[in-house]
């Protein structure tokens, strides 16, 4: 797997990460390799600002300097980093735009499963724009923006709707596996530049 360099400069870097590659490592020997090692190897003074599942491909953004990842991170916490998905998902779904409104949560038991809890989940909100659906493979392919950020917030709101993700291991069990991967994508980032306050808008196409 590669990583292709969407953006670069003395502040911040971004690049595609595949389908299937960690953001950071994880536990183990076995797990050490990941985006933010890669990106390190040519650019030593990366800083992780966040995160992208494991499954998911797309943007990924690094800081260079310690300044810079903690304007970035204070631009995340505020809301002020657009961050903009493609998915393909089971079943036909109405056109126009919509947003879902569920509080999510871990399921601890079923770990790193995330759930709906309306008692104890934390307030998520997803917008999406319903972009076509293939009579063929019953599926739709969305426009997905988070408005919070969620772990797994995406693929279980789109569950809880009856809309999983194609590809999901984890969120579609009741589909046939009909993808080798997760059928979703960062495609796009808008982010304020740490120190110049330009507003960057960063893009890359989806692979399916």
């Amino acid at each position: 797997m590669t990583l292709a360099i969407r953006y670069c400069d003395d502040a911040i870097v971004v690049i595609d990460k595949p389908a299937g590659m960690l953001s950071v490592p994880g536990r183990g020997a076995d797990k050490q390799d990941c985006a933010w090692s890669r990106v390190r190897e040519s650019h030593p003074d990366a800083l992780i600002v966040h995160r992208l599942d494991m499954a998911t491909s797309g943007l990924l953004l690094f800081a260079r300097d310690v300044e810079a990842h903690r304007r970035l991170s204070i631009a995340f916490a505020d809301r002020e980093v657009k961050k903009r998905y493609v998915a393909v998902v089971h079943g036909r779904m109405e056109p126009g735009r919509a947003e879902i409104d569920l509080p999510l949560m871990a399921d601890w038991p079923n770990r790193p499963r995330q759930m709906v809890d309306a008692e104890q989940g934390k307030p998520s909100l997803t917008r999406y724009l319903v972009m076509g659906h293939d009579a063929a493979t019953d599926t739709t392919r969305l426009a997905l923006e988070p408005i919070t950020g969620r772990s797994h917030q995406l693929r279980v709101h789109l569950m809880a709707i009856g809309h999983p993700i194609v590809g999901d291991g984890l969120y579609a069990t009741q589909h046939p596996m009909t993808s080798q991967r997760l059928l979703l994508h960062a495609c796009e980032l808008v982010v304020p530049h740490p120190f110049s306050g330009e507003t960057l808008t960063l893009r890359s196409e989806p692979p399916f």
